[in-house]
């Protein structure tokens, strides 16, 4: 019942910080175009084709193994998806009428996006950023299995540490490995199913062709 507290902290708040960042990004690359939309979907590009979680282990493991340090380590790499989606969302908003109207009365670019893009595309952010929770979580479990957690926060990754280093499962003493095992599947797949719901209620058309 304890396990479940570092996970979930560090699950939302890095989730809060890749859609905060991969939102930023997505519009601004999507609205300005141009270079800046080429050097944005290059960053991108990296994070998407660099595996995270190696990259999470060597950013870790060179800093001090904290719940406050595997935040940011999560949450800024894992935005690249969130970006890659608000921008196409933003290159089909910034043609629709009613932006064109807001430009043509001399709005400026930054009221633009944030009264008019931003709005619209909360519902596709806060669909992906449930999904990213999860992610987040699985990080989160990974890293502290691997000894790069906080040894003295109570986490089910730090628990599936202990016990694979006190050599619990060939020993027989399963209740040590699957409890906490089982518990991280649950959450996650719990957290998808809510993301995948929300997202179909965010965008009906992939119910329709699920």
């Amino acid at each position: 019942l304890v396990g479940p507290r570092v996970p979930i902290v560090v699950g939302f708040a890095a989730a809060v910080i890749s859609a905060v960042i991969g939102a930023a990004i997505g519009i601004a690359g999507g609205y300005f175009g141009g270079w800046i939309d080429r050097v944005f979907d290059s960053l991108e590009n990296w994070f998407i084709v660099i595996p995270q979680l190696p990259l999470m282990v060597v950013l870790a493991s060179l800093l001090h193994p904290s719940p406050t340090l595997l935040v940011p380590v999560i949450g800024l790499t894992s935005w690249a998806g969130t970006g890659r989606i608000v921008r196409a969302q933003v290159l089909t908003l910034k043609e629709r009428a009613f932006v064109e109207r807001a430009r043509a009365l001399g709005a400026s670019d930054r009221h633009i996006m944030r009264v008019h893009i931003l709005p619209n595309a909360l519902p596709l952010i806060f669909a992906n950023t449930v999904l990213i929770v999860a992610v987040a979580i699985l990080a989160e479990a990974a890293l502290s299995f691997l000894g790069l957690g906080d040894p003295t926060a109570i986490s089910w990754g730090t628990m599936l540490e202990n016990g694979f280093e006190a050599g619990a499962p060939s020993a027989g003493a399963w209740w040590y490995v699957v409890p906490p095992g089982l518990c991280i599947t649950v959450l996650v797949f719990a957290i998808g199913l809510i993301g995948y719901q929300f997202e179909q209620h965010v965008n009906p058309r992939l119910g329709e062709r699920i």
